[in-house]
């Protein structure tokens, strides 16, 4: 028997491929990104006028965050398009790609900063401390500012959630900046200045390499985080109804959907079209699975294409 995936009965059970949009997390997510990024370029003039390499870094995480803030307005936008017969599942994938290019780009940052930062503890530069504090604590007020219109928005909604701890990470590198200038300021010793330029590094690497890493696991189509493909077909397999299951895949379609197709051999006697509806509460209840696609096949079917 062919191991294509055309035999019948083939049932389709889930939800639509749409997400919820919530308007006013939109808006607000909206908002905080125009403060974001115009802080961030603020950040970066202001870093480069007073020789700060902390506050260039701390203006590249805040891009790092910007760039977050509007991957969440796309999959807001994008769960609002409709899928065509051309993009069957809609285009939950261009969030994906826009993360791994965002990512790319902030690894290439901090491949520069990390850079200056060691040329800088070797030949400290001067570093004009008041305009440094000035800037920062411009950061921490919008930071501040931020932090609160998200928190008045709807605590359920993940993507809203999820700039909210970005926005709170930049007001912590914020803080960091004020105390470097004051440090600055009080002692004269202008090496704080590249060394919280790595710090704030770091927490940009962390960002970015899971954006990069996260999407290039998307893009595989590697199963959903937390779930054991075997573990997961074997517990099928032990449904009522169900003598063997096989040829299980899973991967992600979106932050809060997955996807995964399976084949099924009906027990002798058994109703094979009460299977894949079957198939689908269990994996939607115990693995999260919200789409399914199950294959009922005949006895022998799944040793014959075994693969």
């Amino acid at each position: 028997m062919s191991e294509g995936h055309d035999h019948a009965p083939h049932n389709h059970a889930g939800p639509a491929h749409g997400a919820r949009v919530t308007a006013g997390s939109e808006r607000r997510i909206r908002t905080v990104l125009i403060m974001t990024a115009g802080y961030a370029a603020v950040q970066a003039v202001g870093g480069w006028l007073s020789g700060s390499l902390a506050l260039i870094a701390d203006a590249g995480h805040m891009v790092s965050d910007a760039a977050a803030l509007l991957l969440a307005l796309i999959a807001y936008r994008v769960a609002a398009r409709a899928p065509d017969a051309v993009r069957t599942y809609g285009f939950h994938r261009l969030r994906v790609l826009a993360a791994l290019a965002n990512g790319a780009s902030l690894l290439l940052l901090v491949a520069w900063i990390a850079w200056e930062a060691v040329s800088r503890l070797r030949e400290p530069s001067e570093v004009l401390a008041g305009p440094m504090l000035v800037v920062a604590a411009i950061g921490l007020a919008i930071n501040i500012i931020g932090a609160l219109i998200l928190r008045r928005g709807d605590q359920g909604d993940s993507n809203l959630r999820g700039a909210m701890l970005h926005v709170l990470g930049d007001l912590l590198g914020s803080v960091g900046a004020i105390g470097a200038a004051i440090g600055i300021m009080l002692t004269g010793w202008t090496l704080l200045d590249p060394i919280l330029s790595v710090l704030v590094a770091v927490l940009v690497v962390r960002s970015a390499w899971g954006l990069v890493s996260e999407s290039i696991r998307v893009l595989l189509q590697a199963v959903p985080r937390g779930l054991d493909a075997r573990a997961a077909e074997a517990d099928l397999a032990t449904l009522p109804g169900i003598a063997e299951a096989g040829h299980f895949h899973a991967w992600t379609l979106t932050d809060e959907s997955s996807v995964a197709t399976v084949h099924v051999v009906p027990e002798a006697g058994g109703d094979p079209l009460a299977l894949p509806a079957l198939v689908a509460s269990r994996l939607r209840e115990r693995y999260a699975i919200d789409h399914v696609t199950t294959q009922v096949d005949p006895p022998g079917a799944l040793v014959a294409g075994k693969h």
